[in-house]
């Protein structure tokens, strides 16, 4: 074999190749899993209860009620873009949510709570999403110059988050005041759909995280941080300050999940940490999704609302909620697996060629 029939041939410098077509580039069940997954659960439970979950109800509250959760998934997936993890986003979700409630408290009708000031909501919402971003701030301290594994380090101030958000609250759940449930009601109505201000909100913040990763050279050197934190050090990158900014970007996201929460739900001190394990779920499966094992946004999103799909076909067949936690552990332990396996193959379908290089 000749060394140009190994590598393709160039004509005219454009490089042609024998490899794989349109569909098993971008239509393969590897490439877009996720997709034919979704196709999979509408069918059933399109035939298993058709009157429920084909209506247009169904499906814009879906879009809604988990937009909150995409958001907590994307708040996860940029740390893990730079190699670090996140455990603390549940945490600081509450924080946040139970920030903005208090804060709009007057004191004299809770007395006990010391942050019982009696602000406005548009004030408390600056607050509580200013201290959810100096935790990550801070969170990233700890991960770069103490040198902490970003694994301990939030899970630690998962639990140093959680105690003071219990001392805030004192355990107490309180209901959002008229005025300020208007935050997350506010929606553009498109048809039979309302597109509310959380989905709004989504759209807009997974458009700039994607613009950051995908088409400027901070996003490239966050990708080079993640997957290669020495090479990228020897190439000149600042591997600690992007760390740092990641963690500060997902407290910020976490802060804004807190305030639309305590719009729609009140306050409440276990609100975010159900929101960790079908996040991580989602960006999991969603770095198996277009990329081939990077972590991306369109990935994250479109895995978390087939993930949704099914939790809220299995609710309306009366299967008790507890069982979503099984579905959701269950992805994620596939997604890691299909994410190693995509790694994997590449990198021994990378050797075979340099092999069979070298031979020629």
């Amino acid at each position: 074999m000749k060394k140009t029939e190994a590598i393709g041939t160039v004509t005219d410098g454009v490089r042609t190749s024998s490899g794989p077509g349109y569909f098993a580039r971008y239509l393969a069940p590897r490439n877009i899993s996720a997709v034919y997954l979704f196709v999979l659960i509408f069918i059933v439970f399109a035939i298993w209860t058709p009157q429920t979950f084909l209506t247009p109800g169904t499906w814009a509250n879906l879009l809604d009620s988990n937009s909150l959760v995409v958001l907590a998934a994307i708040a996860v997936m940029i740390p893990l873009t730079t190699g670090v993890f996140n455990l603390a986003v549940g945490a600081e979700i509450a924080l946040a949510m139970m920030l903005t409630i208090t804060l709009q408290i007057p004191h004299d009708q809770q007395p006990d709570l010391f942050l019982a000031l009696g602000l406005p909501w548009q004030l408390a919402a600056v607050v509580a999403i200013v201290v959810s971003t100096l935790i990550g701030a801070l969170s990233g301290w700890v991960v770069t110059k103490l040198k902490i594994d970003s694994f301990i380090a939030t899970l630690g101030m998962s639990s140093i988050i959680g105690s003071i958000t219990y001392l805030i609250s004192q355990n107490k759940p309180f209901a959002a005041s008229p005025d300020f449930q208007k935050l997350a009601a506010t929606a553009i109505p498109l048809g039979g759909f309302r597109l509310t201000l959380p989905v709004i909100v989504l759209v807009v913040i997974a458009l700039v995280v994607w613009y950051v990763l995908e088409r400027t050279p901070v996003g490239r050197r966050m990708y080079a941080a993640g997957f290669n934190p020495d090479g990228a050090r020897l190439s000149g990158v600042n591997v600690g300050r992007l760390q740092w900014g990641s963690l500060v970007a997902g407290g910020f996201i976490a802060g804004i999940i807190g305030v639309l929460g305590a719009s729609k739900f009140g306050g409440s001190v276990a609100y975010g940490v159900g929101m960790l394990l079908p996040a991580l779920a989602a960006v999991f499966l969603g770095s198996t999704q277009f990329k081939g094992g990077r972590f991306n946004v369109w990935g994250t999103v479109l895995a978390l609302y087939v993930l949704a799909v099914g939790v809220q076909g299995l609710l309306l067949v009366k299967v008790p909620k507890e069982y979503s936690n099984f579905l959701y552990g269950l992805a994620l332990i596939v997604a890691v697996a299909l994410s190693r396996w995509e790694r994997t193959a590449k990198r021994t379908k990378a050797i075979k060629q340099a092999t069979t290089l070298k031979r020629s």
